[in-house]
């Protein structure tokens, strides 16, 4: 819901913005929930059918930015920030779990009353997209899944993994924000601008504001004991009740985190999705080819009907 221009959080997000306001110039909307409130971007008729862009770690809803400024002209285009990033408030005895994001989300879509959904997922919004898809499948009309999962399984690469160890992973990540700084390079296959590197780590610029990252890098269940293991599963569990819902899958293949492998998952719990491959793209794949892209969504937009209806 649209906030005043004396909110505290709204002069925050036009502080933080300013720089690169070219880049992402969006009006600030927040919705309170449990332990704060998280920021989201809502452009477009509300009447037209929504496109609903869902991030992972450790970027946030600029990472949708030519996306939204492409579609917003025809439909309406949502991209919130997850509790703890981008714009959203940074709570330091939040969960930071699985389910709470998926909890979040769910609140967002119904307090907006999203229905007919395209819904673009992206790292770890996979998961929490899914998560909220399998709760609401009937108001979910299209997918375009990009490098994710939704799913377990796969190896932690050694670069998350050190992010992991106790002590040395807190101080790199939220002392030094180092896994957000080191996506702007490793996550890419083509060197940033330095604007839009400077936005990319714009939120995280205070003491220990990049706790929601490595809470991230700790929720991923490798193991049937981490508390997050069982939403996963019950996640990877519903993909079947998608098998008739227009899909996309628009892969970065140079992902060194999300790997081919991933696809290939993706390709054999929805057989009837597109596939597009993107070879020269990272896993910051809207950087690294953000033409193509576009172009492929607003392809599969054209191509595909919307099967569901609600009411």
């Amino acid at each position: 819901m649209p906030a005043t221009q004396t909110d505290p959080r709204v002069l925050r997000a036009e502080r933080i913005t300013a720089p690169f306001a070219d880049l992402f110039p969006f009006e600030p909307h927040f919705l309170e929930v449990d332990g704060g409130a998280v920021h989201y971007v809502d452009e477009g008729a509300r009447e037209a059918d929504p496109i609903l862009c869902v991030h992972g770690n450790p970027s946030w809803s600029f990472l949708f930015r030519r996306l939204i400024l492409e579609f917003s002209e025809t439909q309406r285009v949502v991209a919130p920030d997850h509790m703890g990033c981008g714009l959203s408030d940074q709570p330091a005895d939040w969960s930071y779990r699985l389910q709470d994001h998926v909890d979040n989300l769910e609140r967002l879509v119904l307090e907006l009353d999203l229905q007919r959904i395209t819904l673009v997922v992206h790292d770890w919004g996979g998961a929490i997209g899914m998560g909220f898809a399998a709760r609401h499948p009937e108001r979910v009309a299209r997918l375009v899944i990009t490098n994710s999962a939704a799913f377990t399984g796969g190896a932690v690469p050694w670069r998350i993994a050190l992010c992991r160890l106790p002590l040395v992973g807190r101080a790199l990540v939220e002392g030094l924000n180092g896994f957000a700084r080191a996506a702007t390079v490793m996550a890419v296959e083509r060197p940033l601008r330095g604007e839009v590197k400077r936005a990319w780590l714009a939120p995280y610029a205070a003491p220990r504001s990049a706790r929601a990252t490595h809470r991230f890098v700790e929720d991923i269940p490798t193991n049937p004991q981490h508390p997050s293991w069982a939403t996963l599963t019950r996640i990877a569990a519903a993909l079947p009740l998608f098998d008739d819902v227009p899909s996309l899958i628009l892969w970065g293949m140079r992902d060194w985190c999300f790997t081919p492998e991933f696809l290939a998952e993706w390709k054999r719990r929805l057989p009837h999705a597109e596939c597009q491959p993107i070879d020269g793209a990272g896993h910051y794949l809207f950087e690294d080819a953000p033409q193509e892209t576009l172009d492929t969504i607003r392809d599969c937009l054209d191509r595909a009907p919307l099967l569901r209806s609600t009411s």
